[in-house]
C-alpha cells in the first residue's frame, strides 16, 4: 500500500530517514486507549461537504476528509468498546472571553464558533462510560490531567484519531510519545484541510513519534490483543 506521503515527500528525504535510522516500529502494548480528538461540528461541518462549502458554516471546518475519517473512527470505536478498552475524547470546549491569547490572535476563527460547532459528530459521540477530556491549546496533554487518567486506567499506549493531523494530533502524539506511551496513528482516522500538511506530518510522525498504518492493520492488532 502506498504511503499518503509518497509524490509529496522526495524519494532522496525518505532515503535519508531510512539511512539514519528513524522510523522503525514500536508496536502497541498492552492496553491502549483511544483518543478521538476534536471531532464535533466545528471541525467537519454538519453536513457532508466540500472543504470551500463547509466552511461557509464553521471557518474551521475541514469538510469532506474529516466525514471520511468519521466513518472510519467509527467501526474502530466499536471495537476499543467490544474489547472494553478506554476511550478518551479530548476537545476543544466553548472559548470564554478570557481564553484569548497567541491560538486567538493566529486563528480568531477560534474564538467565534456558534455553539452547535462543539457538538460531537453523532456517529462517533461520546458514551457515559468514556472520559471528556475538556482542552484549551493542541495537544491532549497540556494543561489537562491527561496522564492521571492515564496512569489510573494502566494504560501504556495510545491510538490517536481527529484533527487536525497538522495540528492537535501532532501535538497529542508528541506529547504522548515523550511520556513514553506507545503511539499509534491510524492513517484514514485523521484529518486536515491541507492534503499536504495531513501528508507531511504522517510523514515525520511516523518517522519519528508514531507506528503510521491503516485502520485495518490497527484494528486486526487490537482483535490479536483481545484474543490473548
Amino acid at each position: 500500500m502506498a504511503q499518503p506521503w509518497e509524490g509529496i515527500v522526495s524519494a532522496d528525504e525518505i532515503a535519508a530517514y531510512e539511512a539514519a535510522g528513524f522510523g522503525r516500529p514500536q508496536g502497541m502494548g498492552k492496553r491502549p486507549a483511544l483518543l478521538i480528538i476534536d471531532v464535533q461540528y466545528r471541525t467537519v461541518g454538519t453536513k457532508r461537504e466540500p472543504f470551500w462549502d463547509a466552511i461557509k458554516e464553521f471557518k474551521t471546518a475541514c469538510g469532506e476528509p474529516g466525514w471520511r475519517a468519521v466513518d472510519h473512527i467509527a467501526p474502530l470505536l466499536a471495537l476499543f468498546r467490544e474489547l472494553n478498552l478506554p476511550v478518551i475524547y479530548p476537545y476543544v470546549s466553548p472559548k470564554e472571553s478570557f481564553d484569548v491569547g497567541r491560538l486567538a490572535e493566529k486563528v480568531p476563527a477560534l474564538m467565534k464558533v456558534a455553539a452547535n460547532g462543539y457538538q460531537f459528530v453523532p456517529e462517533v459521540a461520546p458514551r457515559e462510560q468514556d472520559i471528556l477530556l475538556p482542552k484549551k491549546h493542541p495537544s491532549a496533554f497540556f494543561g489537562t490531567p491527561l496522564v492521571s487518567y492515564l496512569v489510573d486506567l494502566g494504560v501504556d499506549s495510545l491510538v490517536v484519531t481527529g484533527c487536525t493531523t497538522s495540528g492537535c494530533v501532532r501535538g497529542s502524539v508528541v506529547d504522548g510519545f515523550a511520556y513514553n506511551f506507545r503511539c499509534t496513528v491510524p492513517i484514514e482516522c485523521v484529518y486536515d484541510r491541507s492534503a499536504t500538511s495531513h501528508a507531511v506530518n504522517l510523514f515525520d510522525m511516523a518517522a519519528k513519534y508514531a507506528d503510521v498504518k491503516p485502520v485495518a492493520e490497527v484494528m486486526a492488532e487490537l482483535r490479536a490483543l483481545g484474543a490473548k
